[in-house]
């Protein structure tokens, strides 16, 4: 990898492009810290120095802002209404035909449905600055800051409508940012920006496991955690590079006077098909009946078993709920993006079939039996990482907040990384190709 960037800057255009990439990630890692118009500053870093990163209903879209949604800040939002729109959109595909024809069309398809994607992410943008300003103005941001209802000192419609539209504009700002990396970057432009935010917030995080360590000054704590992070990335680059091969052969066929196809491929099905998706929706979906009781106020009994069980990561029941919500997404997502049917309509149309198995439904068939087989060890593999930061603060007696190796992050720094070098590859592969005659 690091061959890989030292070549890369060893190279006019692709140098150019790198730091074109960083100046974007300054000026991320800037909006990252201006305040939101109406707002007490010193009240917010006296909130956040009390509750010492405990936050962890907002703890998942804290993380994806880099720490911005607690400070408030007009890159509050972070990048998540654009994920969560692309996720929508990904979901409706399949459901309504119209987007499900866009996405045949090719590139022009692809360019309505990014159209579409913006649209909703402004929505997203307007509903979740709206949800965070009303959290910030009742005091509920930081439960256990005595201060937390004088973060809005003026609470006037116009005050709200404020910030709310310059969190809005700092995510469409966030978006613009994204594609200016993917257009004249080096490519990938949300994916890099994500990772960004994430990493951002290691140095503090360990710092803070090191100062609250009580092993030889902290630094026994401070050097498992890293020893644990450094196992885990191995696992997860091991499992997201493991993939099941089926080979595939196309039959020669005469066009005119011209003999094609008779070639040999394959289908990589990769264990981990669905990613980070289900670990994300198995976030959000347990995130959804904390906020209900926050905002509801309800001491009712439903309410109360709700605060015991489903808001402590700790806790044995979120526990097993979060890990057999993951994977059941890790199924569904794996179901409505992997089409086997259409795999092998595609493979008949074109004379291509898989040896020993008759192409049409069989195939289909075959496809989704495999598939159903290599999902199991990629969804265990997922529920397994997603619990490594809940285990790890039950040993070294932390905070969600203060734990930086989640599952969650360390999947999406991984995966961003693994397919950043790729491209620079292909990138320095295209610009220094010498061809069959040298």
């Amino acid at each position: 990898m690091l061959t890989a960037f030292a070549r890369a800057f060893r190279t006019p255009d692709l140098r150019k492009k790198l730091l074109f990439t960083l100046g974007i990630v300054v000026v991320y890692r800037l909006g990252a810290h201006v305040p939101v118009p109406g707002i007490d500053y010193t009240v917010v870093n006296e909130c956040i120095k009390d509750t010492k990163g405990n936050n962890s209903l907002f703890g998942l879209v804290n993380m994806f802002s880099g720490g911005a949604l607690l400070q408030l800040t007009i890159f509050a939002l972070g990048i998540m209404p654009y994920i969560t729109a692309s996720i929508i959109l990904q979901l409706l595909t399949v459901v309504i035909p119209r987007l499900e024809a866009l996405k045949k069309e090719g590139q022009a398809g692809t360019t309505k449905i990014t159209q579409y994607t913006r649209y909703l992410t402004v929505a997203l943008a307007v509903l979740q600055g709206t949800g965070l300003v009303a959290t910030a103005r009742s005091g509920s941001l930081f439960s256990n800051c005595q201060s937390a209802n004088q973060i809005v000192p003026n609470q006037s419609i116009f005050t709200t409508v404020t910030m709310v539209a310059c969190m809005t504009a700092g995510t469409v700002a966030i978006m613009w940012l994204g594609e200016l990396i993917t257009d004249r970057g080096i490519g990938n432009g949300m994916s890099i920006l994500m990772f960004v935010a994430i990493a951002a917030g290691f140095p503090g995080s360990l710092w803070a496991i090191k100062v609250s360590g009580k092993i030889a000054g902290g630094w026994v704590e401070f050097l498992a955690v890293i020893a644990v992070g450094l196992v885990m990335v191995g696992l997860v680059v091991f499992v997201e590079q493991a993939q099941r091969r089926i080979p595939v052969q196309y039959a020669k066929r005469m066009i005119g006077r011209r003999s094609y196809g008779g070639t040999s491929t394959y289908i990589p099905l990769k264990v981990n098909q669905a990613g980070v998706i289900p670990v994300i929706f198995a976030s959000s979906l347990l995130y959804i009946p904390a906020l209900i009781v926050q905002f509801s106020g309800s001491t009712a009994g439903w309410a109360q078993w709700i605060s015991q069980n489903l808001t402590k990561g700790d806790h044995p029941i979120y526990m097993a709920i979060y890990f057999f919500l993951i994977v059941f997404f890790a199924f569904f997502y794996v179901a409505i993006s992997f089409n086997p049917e259409e795999v092998a309509d595609n493979m008949k149309k074109y004379g291509g079939f898989i040896p020993g198995i008759r192409a049409g439904r069989p195939t289909a068939e075959y496809l989704s039996y495999v598939l159903n087989r290599i999902t199991w060890p990629g969804a265990l593999y997922l529920g397994l990482i997603a619990l490594v930061p809940t285990i790890a603060i039950a040993i070294f007696n932390g905070s969600n907040g203060n734990f930086p190796l989640g599952g969650t992050s360390i999947l999406i720094i991984v995966g961003v990384g693994l397919e950043t070098v790729k491209q620079i590859e292909s990138q320095l592969q295209q610009r220094n190709y010498e061809g069959f005659l040298r």
